[in-house]
C-alpha cells in the first residue's frame, strides 16, 4: 500500500472512532425488502424509530430494531453516560447487498430454474441532535 493511501485509510479510521454505529451482516432477506423498513426510520429520533419498528408488520423490522438498540448501546459506551430522551437520532442508515446463494429448482422437461437466495448488510449510524 502506498503512503498516501495508507494515510487516507488511517484518517478514515480515526474519524470512525468518533462516530457511533452498528453493523448487521449477512441478514438472510433480500436488500429490497430490508430497504422498505429502513426507509421508514431514516432520520427519525431514536425512541420514535423504536416504536415504529416495534409495531411494523414486516419481518425485517425485528432485525433493524435489534441493530438500533445495539447502536444506542455503542453510543452510550463511547460517551460513558445514558442517552437522554430525544437526544439521539438516526443520522445515516443504509442497506448493501450481501452474498447471493445460487440454488437450482427442478423444472418441467428436464430443465432447472435458478433460485437466488439474497442476503444483505445493514449499517446504522446514531448521532446527537445538539452538537456541543
Amino acid at each position: 500500500m502506498g503512503k498516501r493511501k495508507k494515510l487516507a485509510a488511517e484518517a478514515r479510521k480515526e474519524a470512525r472512532k468518533a462516530q457511533s454505529f452498528a453493523k448487521l451482516r449477512n441478514v438472510p432477506s433480500s436488500p429490497r425488502k430490508m430497504r422498505y423498513v429502513v426507509d421508514l426510520v431514516r432520520g427519525m429520533e431514536v425512541n420514535r424509530a423504536l416504536g415504529t419498528l416495534k409495531f411494523c408488520v414486516k419481518a425485517a423490522s425485528e432485525d433493524v430494531e435489534k441493530l438500533l438498540r445495539s447502536a444506542i448501546a455503542n453510543w452510550e459506551q463511547k460517551n460513558e453516560r445514558k442517552a437522554e430522551e430525544g437526544e439521539l437520532y438516526i443520522s445515516k442508515i443504509f442497506v448493501d447487498e450481501g452474498a447471493t446463494l445460487k440454488r437450482m429448482r427442478p423444472a418441467p422437461q428436464g430443465r432447472g430454474y435458478r433460485i437466488r437466495k439474497r442476503s444483505n448488510h445493514i449499517t446504522l449510524f446514531v448521532d446527537t441532535k445538539n452538537k456541543d
